[in-house]
């Protein structure tokens, strides 16, 4: 696997300066790339293979995660606080030739053994086009589905891509990841050396910042949200898609009031409607892929259950009154539909928690006033 890995980067054309021994694991590897840019990585890498498995499906291929004895204990996946390190957790099939790569943020911390499936049908795709992303679903022991996630699979000549997309990619939600996903390779961003103004900010040929952009905010508000949110790096687009939602009703003049709730665990926004009792809403991104009649999903459950409490993962109508679903990922646009909690299903195996699976139909509404004035019914 290590051999796979260098092998890569020097078809790319990069210089590897150091390469921590193959007997140690994660493997830390730091190299020049062609542009003169200078990459480390923090490489979790299990071997990926397909083995007929009693009671598995015939065309499933896995990598196995685990280093050393099955203990049961939880493992953080480092993540280098400098940004000088990007972390990887892949599976590698090095007689076929191919990666599959899942969300390290999404499995950390993560469990000596688990599994991480993925279909020959995607391994055909990935060696005919060379990169691949797919989301891919699954339940837990206890029967209960866990959040969806993108995962992307390429050939070696697709791994310096794969290494600055997953630096790119760090902390996303994951119809933004999927949205990344599929555009990496229109990115020029992604692996071209920044050019810097006297500030030091990166801007773009038409001397815009890119994230002024392709956010549609000004450089003055992009830069007012890294000021003033913590959490913005770990989740940059989800705290775009709630500025836009906050601007959007503040400046509906039925709303009298429209408060950003800056507290983890709680909805997003706190909204009065003509000075009536205050309404919260929760913000969510919907997911790259849509059903199959191409209306748009949204995974609608926390990244993380209370300890033994799995149903916690999942939310009820008690905690806020609206959804506020943005189409970003989909749409590139910050469009919302918003639906009442008290509308949405219920959970099937969870009493008293929402389905995580949510469909965006009629049910949802475009014109938030309307679902805000059904609220306070």
């Amino acid at each position: 696997m290590l051999a796979f890995i260098l092998s890569a980067l020097d078809a790319a054309g990069c210089r590897v300066l150091h390469c921590s021994d193959p007997s140690e694991a994660p493997f830390r590897i730091s190299f020049e790339a062609p542009d003169g840019e200078r990459l480390g990585i923090i490489a979790y890498a299990f071997l990926a293979n397909r083995r007929t498995t009693r009671n598995r499906p015939v065309d499933e291929h896995r990598f196995q995660v685990k280093y050393g004895p099955k203990t049961g204990e939880l493992h953080e996946l480092w993540q280098d606080p400098f940004g000088l390190y990007t972390t990887l957790f892949l599976g590698i099939n090095p007689e076929r030739g191919f990666f599959v790569a899942a969300d390290p943020v999404l499995h950390s911390p993560t469990r000596f053994f688990i599994s991480v499936e993925f279909k020959e049908q995607q391994v055909q795709a990935i060696l005919d086009r060379g990169w691949l992303s797919w989301e891919r679903e699954k339940r837990s022991k206890d029967g209960l589905e866990e959040p969806a996630e993108v995962m992307v699979g390429g050939l070696p000549d697709q791994f310096l891509r794969y290494v600055r997309f997953e630096r790119a990619a760090k902390g996303l939600d994951t119809g933004h990841r999927g949205l990344l996903a599929d555009k990496v390779a229109e990115l020029e961003c992604l692996s071209t050396p920044r050019r810097e103004t006297d500030s030091g900010a990166s801007v773009g040929s038409a001397g815009l910042h890119q994230l002024a952009t392709e956010f549609q905010l000004t450089e003055a508000e992009i830069l007012d949200l890294l000021e003033s949110a913590p959490r913005l790096k770990m989740a940059v687009r989800g705290w775009v898609a709630e500025t836009h939602l906050l601007r959007q009703l503040a400046g509906l003049p039925v709303i009298t009031e429209c408060t950003a709730i800056e507290e983890d665990g709680r909805p997003d926004l706190r909204v009065s409607l003509r000075g009536g009792r205050p309404l919260l809403i929760e913000c969510k991104n919907i997911l790259r892929r849509p059903y199959a009649d191409g209306s748009y999903r949204l995974d609608f459950q926390r990244t993380r259950a209370a300890k033994g409490n799995p149903c916690s993962r999942y939310y009820t109508t008690a905690e806020f009154e609206v959804v506020a679903a943005c189409l970003h990922p989909q749409t590139e646009q910050w469009d919302f539909r918003y639906a009442l909690t008290r509308d949405l299903d219920p959970h099937e195996h969870c009493p008293g928690r929402l389905s995580n699976r949510a469909r965006i139909d009629s049910r949802w509404g475009q014109d938030v006033v309307s679902v805000l004035e059904r609220a306070l019914i």
